[in-house]
């Protein structure tokens, strides 16, 4: 058993049955400091005692009085800093609304649970409970300044991992992802969300950007000179196309590489609404007439909408990983899915399904006609030098589970 087994755990339902039952069961599974509540306003006057504090809350939705909505905006109210769990007998839609508001609220939510509630079910996500103070540590990171990644920049510490993607109905391996990690000589491997942000405020993503697609592009040579031709995907911030000599960059850039523009994906997110669309509207027009690859990132999410595929010449449409993941049981994400991937192939554009996670969303995408695939269940990102093993594996995996080999990569 965890050593987490000592949290402080409250569970809210107004069911009385049912508070017997979900405290059985987290005694059963040895989490024994468990107390509860029959009413929001008895939860939050058990949030505000600081010896009876709960760190974890499982709650019900549907109440009389203070429904499950309403304690969630108070316990934000209190001051609420631990995590939740979301026990109901409301529809799937109704709680995934909920899990979204939870989130928006900047509480933790560990996941939600239908009723009845499976107790292996229940223990694996308490599991996930982890103390306030490390997940903020996680969040928010340490806090580097931009002088030192302006040096980190110069001293070559940022390097690329690889995400493959591959084909889902032949499983050929045709592309890879490029994401920058910082290597930071005394914190370790540094996560882009930590650093990325810090670099469009202060007018260090295009040296970044640069940096990042030479050393992918220096990598792709090194495979095709093992006989692995990929197309290499970069992804590029809303703030490098404002810079109108962008094109002549990458351009450049590509050239002395000795690589075709067609092997390059350049992947756009926009990340906020974009005021004045006439700098990257000429950029992006400019890039697909010199034969990059344009891919529309994350869409369905912020502002990668319609409007974008309206106006830029996209060549590939990625499809976020919010509406792949658990579409193969989830109504609402599967309309969105195929309804994504039919305006794709209207379009004449390539289909890539981000999140792949598990054999059931891999099983999935293999009946729905999707083109490509990335995420966890086919590989990991990893360093340069471990994408030729990779690929030798894959093929074998592949083979293993279809007649006959994958196509060539």
């Amino acid at each position: 058993m965890s050593a987490r087994s000592d949290i402080r755990i409250l569970v809210l339902d107004d069911e009385p049955f049912m508070l017997m039952l979900l405290a059985r069961q987290l005694a059963n599974l040895g989490f024994t400091r468990v107390d509860t509540c029959d009413n929001g306003q008895a939860a939050l006057d058990r949030v505000d005692d600081a010896a009876l504090a709960p760190q974890l809350i499982l709650c019900d939705l549907n109440m009389p009085g203070m429904d499950g909505v309403e304690f969630v905006r108070k316990l934000v109210e209190h001051g609420y800093t631990g995590s939740l769990i979301l026990v109901s007998g409301e529809d799937e839609r109704t709680l995934h609304s909920a899990r979204r508001l939870v989130q928006a609220h900047h509480i933790e939510v560990l996941g939600s649970l239908q009723k009845p509630v499976p107790p292996q079910a229940l223990f694996q996500l308490v599991e996930r409970w982890v103390p306030a103070a490390r997940r903020a540590q996680h969040l928010h990171g340490k806090g580097y300044g931009v002088e030192r990644l302006a040096q980190a920049i110069q001293a070559g510490e940022l390097v690329n991992h690889y995400q493959p993607k591959v084909s889902v109905s032949t499983g050929a391996v045709v592309g890879v992802e490029t994401l920058v990690r910082w290597r930071h000589p005394e914190d370790g491997l540094v996560y882009p969300d930590q650093f990325i942000g810090l670099a469009e405020a202060h007018g260090l993503i295009d040296a970044l950007t640069q940096v990042v697609l030479a050393q992918a592009l220096r990598d792709s040579t090194t495979w095709a000179r093992e006989g692995l031709a990929l197309k290499v995907a970069v992804n590029v911030s809303m703030d490098n196309l404002h810079a109108l000599e962008f094109p002549e960059r990458i351009t450049a850039v590509a050239a002395a590489a000795e690589v075709k523009p067609q092997s390059i994906v350049l992947e756009v997110t926009e990340s906020q609404l974009m005021k004045d669309l006439r700098a990257p509207l000429e950029i992006l027009t400019r890039l697909r007439l010199r034969r990059f690859k344009l891919s529309i990132d994350d869409f369905g999410t912020g502002h990668s909408s319609l409007a974008q595929l309206r106006d830029v010449p996209f060549d590939e449409l990625k499809i976020d990983q919010g509406f792949v993941h658990g579409a193969h049981h989830n109504e609402t994400l599967r309309a969105i899915f195929f309804a994504s991937l039919g305006l794709a192939k209207e379009l004449g554009m390539e289909v890539v399904a981000e999140g792949v996670e598990d054999a059931e969303d891999w099983d999935f995408l293999q009946k729905s006609g999707c083109d490509l695939a990335q995420g966890y269940f086919i590989a990991r990102p990893m360093p340069a030098d471990q994408v030729l093993d990779w690929v030798a594996a894959w093929r074998a995996r592949w083979a293993r589970e279809h007649a006959g080999g994958p196509s060539s990569g």
